[in-house]
């Protein structure tokens, strides 16, 4: 292997494929400083801002997914994948990379097409238990799937999977000691009961309904709660309930030191998807997951089945979140052995290296 090898990441869309994409590039660069990384993503979509501000630099295909119950929006899409694909494999060319990764989302489908076409190695990072389509078909020539889920020969080639994890954001896990530092931030006291949710950084509007339906019990309960509304419900709740609606409620659009707004907690409320949920196996804390029923394939029940049926989690479909969370969430508060157990279930299910086992990986395909 030379020692500036070059290698392109490619994909994004969403965080859950961005932050581990990042991941993998700085676990890159800490194995081989000289190594160049080029990412790929999809224009107008947040890896165009997120990876910039990473340090790394990027290029946008013109490519985005089907639009769900819309023909005419869905017309342009083959056109847009052959430029996709055309673009990608000009990419390749003018930068020559040795190794190519693809973390899911858009743009990840036309640039290892294009590697396959120019016969370059490339590894496919599969964030959830259930494989999408484009992933499913581009990891028949993929040289190493990554998974963080067993039972994945049913989508990809059993003798090229490796189960690593997701790389998470190591920061955002180191909670150790942070309970009263975290409970200081969001104005807390360190010696009451808190629940978290969050439902992303876009938010989720079931578990909005079921914490705003419900905080009178919460506060009967002298229970404290963490509330991560996200950016399109931030202002509506804000308006209805006010900014100091009580001393045991806060209500923040979005989480900017999430390591100490999980160590301040006791139990935490999240929808499933798989980079939160290597978070929450790594950080350890009681979960009841509500998985979002708005995704494909509803890879995000599949995932929270994963950790219920090891006992490591709860699970809350979204139809009777509304009624039913806020009640299992004080019950399990109030149950400390249950708590105990799922937390200890769930440290077993964290795969701490995901990132740099990847890393290695892809080194390993440019040595090959």
């Amino acid at each position: 292997m030379n020692n500036s090898p070059k290698i392109i990441i490619s994909g994004g869309g969403t965080g859950g494929h961005i932050f581990p994409a990042v991941a993998i590039a700085n676990a890159l660069k800490r194995l081989v400083p000289a190594c160049e990384i080029l990412f790929v993503g999809a224009n107008g979509r947040m890896e165009m801002e997120k990876v910039p501000a990473a340090g790394y630099k990027i290029i946008g295909l013109n490519i985005s997914g089907m639009q769900r119950g819309s023909i005419v929006k869905n017309l342009a899409l083959p056109f847009k994948v052959i430029g996709s694909v055309r673009r990608a494999i000009q990419i390749i060319a003018d930068f020559k990379p040795d190794a190519v990764v693809g973390v899911g989302g858009y743009a990840s489908g036309p640039l290892l097409y294009a590697a396959s076409l120019k016969g370059i190695p490339y590894l496919i990072q599969e964030q959830n238990s259930y494989a999408g389509v484009t992933n499913k078909w581009l990891g028949r020539k993929a040289s190493k799937i990554c998974v963080a889920f067993d039972e994945m020969d049913q989508f990809f080639p059993a003798d090229r999977i490796l189960k690593t994890g997701n790389p998470v954001r190591k920061e955002v896990v180191d909670i150790k000691g942070k309970h009263h530092a975290g409970a200081e931030l969001l104005k807390l006291d360190p010696l009451k009961k808190t629940i978290m949710v969050t439902g992303g950084s876009l938010g989720a509007g079931t578990l909005n309904k079921a914490i705003e339906k419900h905080l009178p019990e919460i506060i009967a309960h002298d229970v404290q709660v963490v509330w991560q509304t996200g950016k399109y419900y931030y202002k509506g709740i804000i308006e209805r309930l006010g900014m100091e609606y009580h001393p045991n409620v806060r209500i923040l659009e979005f989480l900017n030191k999430m390591d100490l707004a999980y160590a301040a907690a006791d139990v935490i409320i999240s929808r499933a998807g798989a980079g939160t949920i290597a978070e929450l196996c790594l950080i350890k804390k009681p979960v009841i997951l509500v998985p979002s029923p708005n995704v494909a394939e509803d890879h995000q029940t599949k995932n929270a089945m994963a950790l219920v049926k090891n006992g490591a989690a709860l699970l809350i479909n979204d139809r009777s979140a509304e009624d039913t969370l806020v009640k299992e969430a004080l019950e399990l508060l109030g149950n400390k052995e249950q708590c105990e157990k799922l937390s200890e279930n769930l440290g077993k299910m964290a795969l701490p290296e995901a990132d740099e086992i990847i890393a290695g990986e892809v080194l390993k395909l440019i040595k090959a």
